[in-house]
C-alpha cells in the first residue's frame, strides 16, 4: 500500500486517525497554519506523486473555515501531480439547504459541491447525507455510507425486548424503517410543524408506543429542539424509556442544555463530527465509523465494489 495516502484537515484528526490505525498505516504529513489575518495556510509535507491520495474533512463548524481548508488541501495534492484524489467528507456541511424554499435563495448544497468539484478531486466518499439528491450534484462519483450498520450492530447488542423506532418527522420514515426491519422493532412516527428555522413544535405520536423502549432515529442533532420535543412527547405517551440515535452531533447553541433536560436513557452519536470536551452530555455514547470508512478507501483504493457498505 506504499502509493495510498490518508491525509486529515482539522475538522476531525480523530477520525482520521482511527481509520488510518484499520489500515495499519499513519496519517499523511501535512501543515495546516493559519496567518494572522485568518488566512489559512496549507502545505503537504511529503511525496505524493503519482499516489492515490485520501482527504479526510468534515465541513462542521467552523464551517467556512473547514470548507476553504479543504480546497486548499486538493489544490496542493492536485499541484503536487498525485495520480487519484478522493474527498472524504463524513459530515456534509449546507446539506440542509438543498433546495430553494422560497425565492431569491442559494442552493447552498449545490454550491458547495461546485466549489469542491471546482478543485477537480476524481471522487467523493461521504456519509448520511441529509438528502440523498445531494449525491446529484456532483458530476463525479460519489460513494455514499450509512451509520445504520454500525448502529444495527450495538443495537442488537443490547437484546431490547418490545423496542420501537421513531422517525422525529415523516421525512425520516424510511430510514426509520429501514433500521427497524434489522433490529426487530416497530415503527413509530412524530407528526410535527415547523413554524420558523431550527424551531419545531411536536403534534402527534403515530404509532404504538405505550410500554415500549424507544429509539428517535435522525441524521443529525443540531439543536436539539425535535429530538428534545420529540422525546418528551413520547415519554408523556407511556413509553418506558427513550433513546435517540444520530449520525451527525452537530450540537449547536442550546442543544447541550436541551439533551440533559430530557431523561435519555442513552444518547447515540458517530465520530464524524468532533464532539468538544465542554459539551458534556449526559449518557453519551459515540460509536465509531474509522473501520466503516477505512473498508470503503480500501476498497476504493484496490477498485473493488463497496456496495456491500451502502446497508
Amino acid at each position: 500500500m506504499n502509493d495510498l495516502a490518508v491525509f486529515s484537515g482539522s475538522s476531525n484528526k480523530p477520525l482520521a486517525e482511527s481509520i488510518c490505525n484499520s489500515l495499519k498505516m499513519s496519517v499523511g504529513k501535512i501543515i495546516l497554519k493559519k496567518f494572522s489575518d485568518g488566512e489559512i495556510s496549507v502545505k503537504i509535507d511529503e511525496n505524493v506523486r503519482g499516489r492515490d491520495v485520501f482527504v479526510i474533512q468534515s465541513i462542521s463548524n467552523p464551517a467556512n473555515d473547514h470548507l476553504m481548508e479543504l480546497i486548499l488541501i486538493l489544490d496542493a495534492l492536485r499541484r503536487a501531480s498525485a495520480r487519484r484524489i478522493t474527498c472524504v467528507i463524513p459530515y456534509y456541511g449546507y446539506g440542509r439547504q438543498d433546495r430553494k424554499v422560497e425565492p431569491r435563495v442559494p442552493i447552498s448544497a449545490r454550491v458547495v459541491a461546485d466549489l469542491v468539484q471546482s478543485m477537480s478531486p476524481d471522487r467523493i466518499l461521504t456519509m448520511d447525507l441529509h438528502a440523498d439528491q445531494i449525491q446529484g450534484f456532483f458530476h463525479i462519483p460519489v460513494d455514499h455510507l450509512y451509520y445504520s450498520p454500525v448502529l444495527v450492530e450495538y443495537i442488537r447488542s443490547k437484546n431490547m425486548q418490545d423496542l420501537v423506532i421513531v422517525s422525529p418527522d415523516s421525512g425520516g420514515a424510511e430510514r426509520a424503517r429501514f433500521l427497524g426491519k434489522r433490529v426487530n422493532a416497530s415503527l413509530a412516527i412524530i407528526d410535527k410543524r415547523r413554524q420558523r428555522a431550527n424551531e419545531s413544535e411536536v403534534m402527534n405520536v403515530i404509532g404504538d408506543i405505550e410500554n415500549k423502549h424507544c429509539i428517535i432515529l435522525d441524521d443529525m442533532i443540531d439543536t436539539a429542539g425535535t429530538i428534545s420535543k420529540a422525546a418528551v412527547a413520547i415519554l408523556n405517551k407511556g413509553a418506558k424509556s427513550v433513546m435517540c440515535c444520530a449520525t451527525h452531533g452537530v450540537l449547536s447553541g442550546e442543544a447541550t442544555e436541551k439533551l440533559n433536560s430530557v431523561n435519555f436513557s442513552e444518547i447515540i452519536l458517530s465520530d464524524t463530527i468532533v464532539i468538544p470536551e465542554s459539551k458534556k452530555i449526559k449518557n453519551l455514547t459515540q460509536l465509531s465509523v474509522g473501520k466503516l470508512f477505512a473498508n470503503a478507501i480500501d476498497r476504493i483504493h484496490n477498485e473493488e465494489s463497496i456496495s456491500s457498505l451502502f446497508i
